[in-house]
């Protein structure tokens, strides 16, 4: 019996995930009759047909969803041989991470301080991006781990794992004083700056304010805290932290807190695939208690 092309096949694994021979050609560097020619020849070794047509698109035969099953299978187990040559690179554990924009980069660096031992060599890579956009990257297995304000779901998420770091309510400051208002009343008074609604914070501060019928004037939404604060102290206007970033708030700046909300808090999770269980950063990092990092400036 002649032995399976395994080109042929990934090329058709490549078409199932993709969607289509054009978006499959694009991820393989190939033109799409180039494709089509071997996922044809495929056909030909597997006596049938791999697809199906569905109004313009394609979809997997019943032999097609077979043997995409086991294809998958195989690919991702190729994968994770890849990931598992990777870390030990140069001599080298490799350990990719993604961080959510959105995170404080200080305590960001104080949870990945924790990876770090001196008896091990790590190669440590750090990405910046949106949550959504990490977690693609993780499920592609471009990545190790997720630093996230937000967590996932396992049971929707195949595969994937969340460990909850900590959490810590948050501040409303402006530069001068708001006149004759109690809080939370006195956001009414001054334009306010929050974090981006696509973030969870910005999402829960946003439910907030309707639950407590205040009629406040939103005047931008900033992922970064160090922008917002500047912006904010140029604008005389009243922007919003984690409570736990107090001491770099103040630092050297005639700021005030107008209040202090521990009903809304800013979430922090680490989020990785199931293949990363063993590796020994994501274990620390997995296994160390931060709760003193989420304590506020009193």
């Amino acid at each position: 019996m002649p032995q399976l092309n395994y080109n042929h096949l990934y090329y058709f694994w490549q078409v199932c995930k993709s969607g289509s021979v054009v978006n499959a050609a694009q991820v393989l560097c190939l033109t799409p009759q180039t494709v089509t020619g071997q996922i044809k020849a495929l056909e030909e070794r597997l006596g049938g047909p791999l697809f199906k047509r569905q109004g313009r698109g394609l979809m997997p035969s019943e032999l097609g969803q077979m043997v995409f099953r086991y294809a998958d299978r195989m690919f991702t187990l190729s994968q994770e041989m890849l990931d598992i040559v990777n870390y030990r690179k140069e001599s080298s554990l490799l350990f990719e991470v993604g961080v959510a924009d959105a995170l404080s980069k200080r305590l960001v660096s104080k949870v990945l301080e924790t990876a770090v031992v001196a008896e091990e060599k790590l190669h440590l890579r750090c990405y910046e991006s949106t949550h959504e956009m990490l977690l693609e990257q993780l499920s592609q297995h471009k990545l190790d781990m997720i630093l996230s304000d937000c967590s996932i779901d396992s049971t929707q998420q195949e595969g994937l794992f969340s460990v909850k770091l900590g959490e810590c309510g948050v501040s409303f400051w402006c530069r001068q004083p708001v006149p004759d208002a109690d809080f939370p009343q006195c956001l009414e008074q001054r334009r306010l700056l929050i974090p981006g609604r696509r973030t969870l914070l910005g999402r829960k501060l946003l439910n907030w304010f309707m639950s407590q019928n205040l009629q406040i004037e939103i005047f931008g939404e900033f992922d970064d805290a160090a922008l917002m604060k500047a912006f904010g102290m140029n604008h005389n206007a009243i922007f919003v932290t984690p409570s736990l970033y107090a001491d770099e708030i103040w630092a050297g700046d005639n700021i005030i807190e107008v209040g202090r909300l521990d009903s809304v808090v800013e979430e922090y999770h680490v989020i990785f695939a199931e293949r990363m269980i063993q590796h020994p950063a994501v274990q620390r990092i997995c296994h160390t208690d931060f709760s003193s990092l989420f304590i506020p400036v009193a």
